[in-house]
């Protein structure tokens, strides 16, 4: 079981949705000390100031998660000051809702470079100090996206296949490589952060609070749980894309439940600065 108490517990996109959220009830369970990376100035500002307000140690970095040359200068800092973290979740990601003829080169590149080689660029960065310790945790936020189609959410839902594709294959090496070396990775439907402003949720899909999410997402971690699911529902998506014909399982997600059609009044909360630019820590 990986204990929350007295770790370091470092979040990515840790200054505002549900890695805020997280961040905090991290450190209500005991934590040591919580490390958070996010690419918003101000939101690392607001964040520092609440936590540290109500007697926490908070430490923030301004990084982008898809510039391996920060992150590498980010995590020599943290391995410098603390050591690998104890726990690292893999929170940040982004998202355009757009159909894939819409989209720039640009749009593509950002959301491979954040939710995809964002995860892998951190977790690199980190597991060598892990695995010389032969322990560590790793939490990988993916997607209900990435379990099935969806229309106006191509590379979104293509950047998060991906990342469960990696996230369970280095589970298994990890696995392999000591028993206190573990990966949890968590495939949550649409959560009420702004992110994903203006969806539709699907028949019998509810948006998750991300209260609801956060508590779930750790006690996860603290059992050692290797896939969370979340709505229930989510764990009937492999089955039904498994056992019925492609075309069955478009009428039955699309027509019926809604799915297909979920993304067409999004909107997305306003975007935030974008800059790659390193900024001092606190």
């Amino acid at each position: 079981m990986t204990s929350i108490k007295k770790s370091t517990v470092l979040i990515t996109g840790g200054a505002s949705g549900i890695g805020k959220l997280m961040g905090r009830k991290c450190l209500q369970r005991g934590a040591s000390r919580v490390l958070v990376w996010d690419i918003n100035p101000t939101a690392l500002q607001q964040t520092h100031q609440e936590l540290s307000n109500a007697g926490y140690e908070v430490h923030t970095w301004q990084v982008n998660v898809g510039d391996a040359a920060q992150v590498r200068q980010a995590a020599e800092d943290v391995q410098s000051r603390f050591g690998a973290p104890d726990i690292l979740v893999n929170n940040a990601g982004i998202v355009v809702g757009k159909s894939f003829v819409e989209h720039t080169m640009a749009e593509i590149e950002r959301t491979i470079q954040v939710n995809v080689l964002g995860a892998m660029l951190v977790a690199q960065a980190f597991l060598p100090a892990m695995v010389a310790r032969e322990k560590g945790h790793i939490v990988n936020i993916a997607s209900a996206a990435s379990l099935l189609p969806n229309p106006r959410m191509s590379v979104y839902a293509g950047s998060k296949w991906a990342v469960l594709g990696w996230s369970e294959s280095l589970r298994l090496e990890l696995e392999q490589t000591g028993p206190d070396l573990k990966v949890t990775t968590v495939t949550p439907s649409y959560i009420d952060t702004g992110m994903f402003a203006g969806v539709k949720a699907p028949l019998l899909t509810p948006i998750l609070q991300p209260e609801e999410i956060t508590e779930a997402i750790l006690q996860a971690v603290e059992r050692n749980k290797i896939l969370l699911r979340k709505p229930s529902i989510v764990h009937l998506l492999p089955l039904l894309r498994g056992i019925l014909p492609t075309q069955l399982f478009d009428t039955v997600a699309g027509r019926w439940f809604g799915v297909y059609t979920s993304m067409n009044s999004f909107t997305g909360r306003p975007a935030a600065d974008q800059k790659p630019a390193y900024a001092t820590k606190s």
